[in-house]
């Protein structure tokens, strides 16, 4: 709970930050979207945490390439993108579809639908032809990796109950990390568009 409490005060103060402009506008609404998906993916728990410890795992998240500072604005939108296709993509089975509440699930369905759609838009501005490799190699092919990780996962616990809270709440973690790198983009373009 408290873990909860921190990672939605984190996303407050990240939605005040600087409204930059990227290419594709990384804007006020989309961290918002965000943080109403992760406020979402809290309200779908049904366990308590205590009852799935026999399950939990090192899914691996690939923080450092996710996060580090090396990342160039198209391989950090084609990572934001990955992620998002990702979760959206897990939550989008018929596996999923009978774990969880169907109110909520397509809340969340629409939520990372809206989110694909606007970066979508930003991929088509930021990639030209020579950028079209970034979704094969590096930060994006370690998130893909990690997704198909939580995919051997699900496969091997049964899709239990206890194996859906656990990735619950890895994608909750995973997708706070992708608001900070937003946030890390739009700091960089409002750097770059001020006199």
């Amino acid at each position: 709970m408290a873990f909860v409490l921190s990672l939605l005060m984190a996303l407050v103060l990240v939605s005040y930050g600087p409204g930059g402009s990227l290419g594709c506008d990384l804007s006020q609404n989309h961290v918002l979207a965000g943080r109403k998906t992760l406020r979402l993916l809290g309200q779908m728990r049904r366990l308590s945490p205590r009852f799935c410890l026999q399950d939990r795992t090192d899914f691996a998240f690939p923080q450092e390439m996710v996060e580090g500072g090396q990342l160039q604005e198209a391989q950090a939108i084609s990572v934001l993108h990955e992620m998002l296709q990702q979760t959206f993509t897990l939550f989008h089975t018929e596996r999923a579809s009978a774990a969880w509440d169907t109110s909520l699930l397509e809340q969340l369905r629409t939520g990372l639908h809206q989110q694909l759609d606007h970066l979508d838009a930003c991929l088509g501005q930021v990639m030209g032809e020579e950028d079209s490799a970034l979704g094969r190699m590096g930060p994006t092919l370690a998130v893909k990796r990690y997704f198909q990780g939580i995919h051997v996962y699900l496969q091997e616990k049964g899709y239990s109950d206890c194996a859906w809270e656990i990735v619950r709440m890895e994608i909750m973690r995973s997708l706070s990390s992708s608001t900070s790198l937003q946030e890390r983009l739009r700091m960089m373009d409002g750097d770059l568009n001020s006199p």
